[in-house]
């Protein structure tokens, strides 16, 4: 191991400050940040509840799984809460070509002195376990099962990892910490929007000590975040575009659309309005041009109650967006 993994976090956060936020325990902190603590997003708005369930994770080692609809935040929410605590943090995405190997490690042939030698290279699991570190596993319903197995054993508070190829067996650090983001509360996905994700193995989902819901904010919210990002961008356009995402989540909800405008999709069109210098194109271009063409009029019908313009006719007429 290296340095940092001596570390421990030896200051105390002030939650009221950093997240507006009491809780009835204190937080640790690190003093300084390493390389791989976050960087603060000034814009960034943490939702109570969810914000709750991530400082028990941090401050009791707690394994909290964190699911919600795609460009809610989830992942950003951990990493701002690590950003403010000065806590290392890494994420690992379970798409379809992380392996065992990758998560446990492997022999390599490696050059010492001028030869060829074998040593063990471990895996990033293995690897943020032996020190003060937050592991994030994204994307945790889509997980290969042969995948899965390997994390279950870890997921326990004092769980240890053994290394059958290596006869040992990796204690955690004790300020290592486990986090999962998922679109699914582990029980599949019969809306069919997130392709790829299952069910999971509910003796896995069982040894998750905390589960918390991140839905999309409300949407004062959304607007500051996007004034705080855009500040150039006018506030009745900023307003307009909050009002259609909410309109066309209702929609979705409704099963009128299949699509899901996201935050993540408002800050997309916010930038691409600002480089064009007209928000109704910027739309087509991040939104509508995606959307299924049976589903397109529908759209269509409520940008135009947002903004009272068709997207349907090639306007050549930047809107008012500075």
């Amino acid at each position: 191991m290296n340095d940092s993994s001596q570390l421990s976090p030896e200051a105390i956060c002030d939650t009221r400050q950093a997240f507006q936020l009491e809780v009835p325990w204190t937080v640790p902190a690190f003093r300084e940040a390493d390389p791989h603590v976050p960087e603060q997003d000034r814009a960034f708005r943490f939702v109570p509840d969810v914000t709750r369930a991530l400082l028990l994770g941090f401050a009791h080692n707690r394994r909290v799984y964190l699911h919600g609809p795609h460009g809610s935040g989830k992942s950003s929410h951990i990493e701002q809460v690590a950003a403010r605590l000065n806590w290392p943090c890494i994420r690992i995405n379970l798409d379809g070509h992380i392996t065992r190997t990758d998560l446990i490690g492997r022999d390599m042939v490696m050059i010492r002195e001028g030869k060829q030698v074998t040593e063990f290279v471990p895996g990033m699991l293995v690897w943020a376990m032996q020190r003060p570190m937050a592991l994030i596993f994204d994307e945790y319903d889509a997980g290969r099962p042969d995948v899965m197995f390997v994390i279950q054993r870890v997921l326990e508070s004092t769980g240890k990892l053994t290394l059958l190829d290596q006869n040992q067996v990796i204690t955690p650090h004790p300020d290592f910490r486990l986090f999962a983001t998922a679109n699914t509360a582990g029980q599949g996905d019969p809306s069919g929007l997130y392709a790829g994700t299952q069910a999971l193995n509910q003796a896995q989902l069982d040894r998750w000590q905390v589960i918390t819901e991140l839905g999309y904010l409300p949407a004062e919210q959304e607007e500051a975040i996007l004034q705080s990002r855009l500040p150039d961008l006018a506030a009745d356009s900023v307003a307009g575009m909050v009002a259609f995402a909410n309109l066309a989540r209702q929609a979705f909800e409704q099963g009128d659309l299949s699509s899901l405008i996201s935050l993540r999709t408002l800050v997309s069109w916010g930038e691409n309005a600002a480089l064009l210098g007209d928000t109704h194109e910027a739309m087509r271009l991040t939104f509508f041009n995606r959307c299924d063409e049976t589903e397109r009029p529908l759209v269509n019908e409520i940008y135009q109650r947002c903004f009272d313009v068709d997207l349907y006719q090639d306007s050549r007429h930047a809107s008012p967006l500075f």
